[in-house]
């Protein structure tokens, strides 16, 4: 008989071979999916490497498939410190697309720094005021912010896709369902080759991190996500620290759709956000909710996104046999969190 313990403090030496098994363990595994393909493994894995990272033109692909990553999981890591478990990054991430789209529809003509000021600013409190909603229900009648907050994602989508085939379709589209694109003066400037959302991520992620580790709002989270009763033994406000928070979070991810919105898409549609408010989940998760270990972790995923699609070229292979490849490293990287948390003992009779 065996059961399941908790563990005490974890080194870091201990987390890291813990780690480095499940990533080779993830390779072994794969390699043999890849030789039941008639493929050598070594080939594959050296593929996707140079893919992500071979050329100056991958290099930059890769770093803007991570851009809203680091975004997003910046914003969940917020609202996850406090063990409030936001799963709806992906309609924040709407929502914040969609006020910005509003902003650079109605003033297409305005001075391009003040327009995309407004459009942040717009993004920003859209998806502030989305994750509110669950954050008050939560704080005042102790709903599910698990179920409430994924709901609120299928509510965004069908808003956009409302819009997109109705009162926002651009006539000029010849009958496709497409909201218009956006004026020269509402598209991120490119710097560096690329688009500067990299810019705005870095700095969120120094904001953050000061945020959490070194102001008092950033210890009244760490305590609230440690026990809300020692919170209240405390004098925090912990309803007002779990909204204040959620906003936060919300928010954060609502920059991301204006990112996307304006830099990548540069129009509004219901593709927008492509899943990254899920996956962002994964990435904060892994990072272990540290804002450095999260622009990290964010861009050797998109580096795994962006080899895997190289090789779906190169090698002549499905997309859903490399989607297998991302997936089992997946697996094998977040079960090793299981063993960094908890051991396995013999129970002697």
């Amino acid at each position: 008989m065996y059961k399941i313990e908790k563990k005490g403090h974890v080194s870091k030496r201990e987390n890291f071979k813990i780690r480095l098994t499940a990533i080779i363990l993830a390779l072994l595994t794969s390699a043999l999916f890849i030789m039941l393909m008639d493929k050598n493994p070594l080939d594959v894995y050296l593929s996707m490497v140079d893919g992500a990272f071979g050329t100056e033109y991958r290099i930059r692909e890769t770093l803007v498939k991570s851009i809203p990553l680091i975004v997003t999981s910046l914003g969940i890591s917020l609202a996850f410190r406090m063990k409030f478990w936001n799963i709806g990054g992906e309609g924040q991430i709407i929502m914040g697309a969609f006020s910005a789209t509003f902003v650079a529809l109605t003033f297409p003509e305005m001075n391009s720094i003040i327009l995309l000021s407004l459009m942040g600013l717009a993004g920003f409190v859209a998806g502030g005021l989305w994750g509110l909603i669950p954050a008050y229900f939560k704080a005042r009648f102790k709903t599910n912010e698990t179920i409430f907050t994924l709901m609120m994602n299928y509510i965004a989508l069908k808003w956009i896709t409302y819009l997109q085939y109705g009162p926002w379709k651009d006539p000029k589209a010849l009958g496709f369902p497409k909201i218009p694109n956006f004026s020269v003066n509402a598209v991120l400037p490119n710097l560096f080759g690329i688009h500067s959302g990299w810019l705005i991520a870095l700095i969120l992620a120094v904001i953050v991190h000061i945020y959490i580790r070194r102001t008092k709002s950033g210890y009244e989270i760490n305590v609230v996500g440690e026990s809300e009763n020692t919170a209240r033994y405390a004098g925090i406000n912990v309803k007002k620290v779990i909204m204040k928070t959620v906003f936060l979070s919300g928010a954060v991810c609502g920059i991301t759709g204006m990112i996307q919105a304006s830099a990548v898409n540069r129009t509004l549609s219901t593709k927008l956000s492509a899943g990254v408010g899920y996956t962002a989940i994964i990435t904060a998760w892994l990072a272990g909710l540290s804002s450095p270990l999260i622009i990290l972790v964010s861009i050797l995923f998109a580096a795994m996104v962006q080899g895997g699609a190289f090789i779906q070229l190169a090698y002549q292979i499905p997309q859903s046999a490399a989607e297998i490849l991302q997936s089992m490293i997946l697996f094998f990287v977040l079960g090793s969190e299981f063993f960094i948390r908890f051991k396995i003992t013999k129970i002697r009779k």
